[in-house]
C-alpha cells in the first residue's frame, strides 16, 4: 500500500530531479535511449521547433528494453523519429552505450568523428533523469553548455503512462541515490541536495522502495 506520505515524498524527488530549463536553440540534440519512446517524441518536437539542426540518439539495450527494442534503443528511436517525419539525414545513431556515461562519451566521439562543431547540447531524457543526465554530461564534457529537456508531464500522468506506480517510485529512489553517491566516484558533478529531498529519499528507502538501488561502489552511471 502506497501511503499519502509516500506520494508526497515521491513528488519531492520528481520535482528535484528535473532541471526546469527553458529549451533554446543548441548545436545538437542528444536523446538518451531508454524504455520510454517519449524521449524520441520529445526530441522530434524540439527539432520541429528549430531547437537543434541535428539529432543523436544513443543507446544499446538493457534488461528493460531487450525484448521491446531488440535492435537497440537508439535504432528504435531513429525509426520513431523518421516515422514522425524527421529526415533520416539529420539523425545520427550511437548504438553501443549501456549507461549514461557511455551515452555522453560515445555521442561526443561520434560528433567529433563527423566533424560537427558543438558549443551547446539539448540533452533529452526521461523526466526523472534530467538532473542525473545533466550532472554526468557536465562532468564528462564540461566544454559545452547543457540544456536539459524531457516530456512535459506530471508525476501522476507519468505513472499512468508506465502503468506501475511502485516501479516509478522505485526508479525515482534509484535516480536519487545515484545523484547522492556517484559524485564520490567521479561519475558526475556534485549536487546540492535539499534537506527535504534527502529526508524524502530516506523515508522511501525505509518503506521498501529499493528495487532500483545500486551498490554504492557500482561502476556505472
Amino acid at each position: 500500500m502506497i501511503s499519502e506520505q509516500d506520494w508526497q515524498d515521491a513528488q519531492l524527488l520528481w520535482d528535484y530531479q528535473q532541471m526546469h530549463h527553458e529549451p533554446r536553440p543548441c548545436s545538437v540534440a542528444i536523446g538518451l535511449g531508454s524504455h520510454d519512446l517519449g524521449v524520441a517524441d520529445t526530441t522530434v518536437d524540439l527539432y520541429r521547433r528549430g531547437m537543434a539542426p541535428l539529432i543523436v540518439f544513443t543507446g544499446a539495450t538493457s534488461r528493460t528494453t531487450r525484448d521491446r527494442m531488440p535492435r537497440g534503443e537508439a535504432e528504435h528511436y531513429r525509426d520513431r523519429a523518421v516515422e514522425l517525419g524527421v529526415p533520416a539525414n539529420v539523425i545520427l545513431v550511437e548504438p553501443k552505450a549501456r549507461n549514461t556515461g557511455e551515452n555522453i562519451r560515445l555521442s561526443r566521439a561520434l560528433l567529433e568523428k563527423r566533424c560537427v562543431s558543438v558549443s551547446s547540447v539539448l540533452l533529452v531524457s526521461k523526466p526523472y533523469e534530467e538532473r542525473r543526465a545533466s550532472a554526468t554530461a557536465r562532468k564528462l564534457w564540461p566544454e559545452v553548455e547543457w540544456v536539459s529537456a524531457s516530456t512535459s508531464t506530471s508525476l501522476p500522468e507519468y505513472i499512468d503512462l508506465i502503468g506501475d506506480e511502485r516501479l516509478v517510485i522505485d526508479m525515482l529512489v534509484g535516480a536519487q541515490q545515484r545523484l547522492m553517491v556517484y559524485p564520490r566516484y567521479g561519475f558526475m558533478i556534485e549536487q546540492t541536495i535539499p534537506v527535504d529531498t534527502a529526508a524524502a529519499f530516506k523515508r522511501l528507502c525505509g518503506r521498501g522502495f529499493t528495487s532500483r538501488l545500486v551498490p554504492e561502489a557500482a561502476g556505472r552511471s
